[in-house]
């Protein structure tokens, strides 16, 4: 029997080191992103459903952006603090802000799609840029930055949303490995030819897109997924392409509890499960391959078999993942992170199985 896992665990681990070199190094050995400027109309939406403290501060980093034509789409999804109040305010200041006031509708109620898709329809500029309420950009020439990657061909492009520091926080570390691994694996993923994801914190498109694919009305029933499931859906090899200059980053405010942390990743891990079949597969193959890199090493040496060969099987997968996520953290901007890596990643494997087992015997709240 101890003979049969030895093998498997070299199985499991040439499967990750497969998706670590084969998948993940397509991105993190490309080569530097360079910016080339274009003067294309952009429409800049954001959704805000009772974040009066977050777009106070953050509207105003939107309306400075170095950028020749653009309007930004402020959509209040029914908000009962004084979010409404400070859009008309913004309206009434900034000549290129459009308010779109979306009333409870007993069909769509509480749908940030149905929201959206409003917006969407009020937009005036071709190309369309969306980032969350409590979002802001790393420069002001974020927009430039994410304009810059579209081509005649190239009709979606996938951002990267950072998470901000926080000292001495050890959740924020997860966090925002989390965020990093993510990033690694649809960047790749789009870089190979099979984008399956985006976020909605940093994402673009053409508006055409999404009325070629009928909007969000094939998973409008899905309370979440305005992002990553529309990308699922409509990006393909040919339409789609990434940003990763340091320009093109958003940082978004982190959960600082880790209750609250989990009941995002629950939503996040609920909508995966209405990805593509390949997509599913892919991503279900890598996360059972790391919980068992971190299980059948630790039957076989509580048994004291060949340790020596399974030590040097671990410290290989190390030596590679690790080489993989740090070269990927340099290019966004995310160095610190790697220094954490074998920690954090354990924690975050026992969280996702955590968040799996939680998930199988109960559905996550949505939308606010």
């Amino acid at each position: 029997m101890l003979i049969l896992i030895f093998y498997f665990f070299i199985f499991i681990v040439a499967v990750q080191i497969l998706y670590y070199l084969g998948v993940f190094g397509k991105f993190a050995f490309a080569k530097v992103q360079t910016i080339t400027p274009k003067k294309i109309p952009i429409s800049v939406i954001v959704c805000a459903k009772n974040e009066a403290e977050n777009v106070v501060n953050f509207i105003p980093l939107l309306a400075e952006q170095n950028y020749p034509d653009f309007e930004i789409v402020l959509i209040d999804d029914a908000s009962s603090d004084t979010t409404l109040a400070i859009f008309e305010g913004f309206e009434k200041q900034y000549p290129n802000i459009r308010l779109v006031k979306v009333e409870n509708n007993e069909a769509f109620w509480g749908n940030k799609k149905y929201a959206l898709t409003l917006g969407i329809k009020a937009a005036k500029k071709e190309y369309l840029l969306f980032t969350d309420a409590d979002c802001y950009p790393t420069s002001k020439d974020w927009i430039t930055a994410m304009s810059s990657q579209f081509t005649m061909q190239k009709t979606i492009v996938l951002g990267y949303g950072k998470y901000e520091k926080i000292p001495n926080s050890f959740l924020n570390k997860i966090i925002r490995y989390e965020t990093l691994l993510t990033a690694i694996q649809y960047f790749s993923w789009a870089k190979i030819g099979h984008p399956y994801m985006g976020v909605g914190r940093n994402l673009a498109y053409k508006k055409e897109m999404f009325f070629n694919v009928n909007g969000f009305i094939d998973h409008m029933q899905i309370r979440s997924g305005d992002d990553d499931l529309f990308v699922n859906q409509a990006a393909v090899a040919k339409n789609t392409t990434i940003a990763y200059t340091p320009e093109s980053f958003t940082i978004s405010k982190p959960k600082t509890r880790y209750k609250d942390w989990i009941l995002q990743k629950r939503r996040h891990v609920a909508t995966a499960n209405y990805y593509k079949p390949f997509d599913k597969m892919q991503l279900g193959i890598f996360y059972c391959s790391q919980f068992l890199f971190i299980l059948l090493p630790i039957i076989l040496l509580a048994f004291q078999f060949n340790w020596i060969a399974v030590v040097s099987l671990i410290a290989l997968r190390y030596l590679v993942a690790w080489t993989v996520v740090g070269f990927s953290a340099g290019k966004l901007k995310e160095n610190d992170i790697k220094l954490w890596f074998p920690i954090v990643e354990i924690v975050l494997i026992v969280t996702q199985i955590n968040i799996f087992m939680t998930n199988t015997f109960s559905k996550p709240v949505h939308w606010k």
